[in-house]
């Protein structure tokens, strides 16, 4: 009698149990549900037996003898002679041995077929266990590896803002190498760029250049670092009010309470207590200022906006300090326009605009996003120049050649106003040009 049938290989219903017909058809030497197989060839699987591709060269390993592994004919398997002999072991002239199949041998004889049909429809080296995992360690080790790096870069770039501490205004470099060295090539925009440059070198005698951090307060960074730089006092009107109280002021004399809604740029700032976090901000622009226009040695002065302008938060708080300024400039406009008073004539063309026409529509439409999503528009440089009682010189050079290259935004200025200057590409991102060091 037979062992018992092994479930594992997905044995037929058909071949537990043979009938006449079965016990027939192994007589002839092939599965019962097939035909006659052609002459050398092994049969095809029975349907719905299809081996993993993972779990072939496991069957193959288990299935097949040794010698059949390791013996002739195609990837291990015996040949078949031309003459019709299917069977290994036929000695040429004689009639093949047709071996009678017992229900324990019928799977080995399926693992045969199956693993026989699997390496001849896979070309190229073999699949053996050993290679596989092999294939598997490697791809673990690509991918650990690929981890690793992402981590390492991860860290290295994080302990470098912790421990290094950046600028946001470069050191001062020379105006025409930095012209070369950035705008190459023969295009037209380079060669209108360059010309710009030598225009700005020869003609203005601009020689060198502060790069500025290319973000959405680089308008306001520039123009801080040019008064800390150059000791320009506090304006008079801050000296004679306490600008501290200013949000008190204008939430509580003039009913505007609408300042809450007040956003601090990038920060996201969503709290009841605005109003303290803005007398933070004008305590921190307001000392700084004092205590950076008391020191009469430029070198002191300009080592101190070197630190000044290395420390992150203490830069976002004197912007937002100078925002909540422009926005309390505007609403002592727009009161004065009511009441049929004079003021400047930019608050005019600020108030034309339909994104700007009354002071909380400015503030949620422009200033909330100053520092986050947008800088400064033209019009607002005015203001800004207004706010701080300094003159703004803009050099455009995307302007070259025309009335714009050289802007003054000092349209109600006064004649003791100290002078600040920007250099704009693009009328975006704005740097510092310097006469002489």
């Amino acid at each position: 009698m037979g062992g018992p049938v092994r479930r594992s290989v997905g044995l037929p219903a058909c071949s537990r149990s043979q009938g006449p017909e079965s016990r027939s058809a192994s007589k002839a030497g092939r599965p019962p549900w097939r035909g006659s197989p052609l002459p050398g060839t092994w049969p095809s699987s029975p349907p719905g037996l299809a081996w993993p591709l993972a779990l072939r060269p496991l069957l193959l390993r288990r299935c097949l003898p040794e010698s059949g592994r390791r013996g002739g004919g195609r990837r291990g398997f015996p040949s078949s002679s031309a003459g019709g002999a299917g069977v290994a072991g036929a000695a040429p002239g004689q009639k093949p041995r047709q071996d009678k199949l017992s229900p324990s041998e019928f799977p080995q004889q399926l693992c045969r077929q199956q693993a026989e049909e699997s390496w001849a429809l896979q070309p190229g080296p073999s699949h053996t266990p050993k290679t596989f995992r092999a294939q598997a360690a490697l791809w673990y080790c690509r991918q650990l590896y690929t981890y690793l790096a992402h981590l390492l870069k991860w860290w290295s770039r994080y302990l470098q803002r912790k421990f290094t501490k950046t600028h946001s205004v470069l050191a001062a470099v020379d105006l025409l190498g930095y012209c070369a060295e950035k705008w190459t090539g023969e295009t037209e925009p380079a060669r209108k760029m360059r010309e710009a440059y030598e225009d700005l070198f020869w003609r203005h005698h601009v020689k060198y250049i502060l790069q500025v951090s290319r973000d959405n307060y680089c308008v306001l960074r520039a123009v801080l670092f040019q008064i800390f730089n150059q000791g320009i006092p506090l304006p008079p009107w801050m000296k004679a009010i306490d600008v501290l109280k200013l949000p008190e002021k204008l939430l509580y004399s003039q009913g505007c309470n609408w300042i809450q809604q007040y956003s601090f740029g990038p920060e996201q700032y969503a709290s009841s207590n605005t109003l303290g976090k803005l007398r933070k901000c004008l305590d921190a622009l307001k000392n700084q200022w004092m205590e950076i226009s008391g020191i009469k040695n430029p070198n002191g002065r300009g080592n101190l906006c070197s630190a000044l302008f290395g420390d992150e938060n203490v830069e976002r708080q004197m912007f937002e300090a100078v925002k909540f300024i422009m926005l309390y400039q505007v609403i002592e406009a727009y009161e004065c326009v009511n009441n049929k008073e004079r003021v400047p004539g930019f608050f005019h063309l600020l108030f034309l605009r339909d994104t700007s026409s009354d002071p909380l529509s400015y503030m949620i439409n422009h200033l909330n996003a100053v520092g986050d999503k947008r800088g400064l528009d033209q019009v607002d440089l005015f203001l800004l120049g207004y706010s701080l009682e300094v003159k703004i010189v803009v050099y455009r050079l995307s302007k070259f050649n025309s009335k714009d290259f050289r802007v003054n935004y000092t349209e109600a200025c006064q004649r003791d106003w100290h002078e600040v200057s920007l250099l704009t590409e693009d009328d975006q991102h704005y740097h510092i040009p310097v006469t002489q060091i």
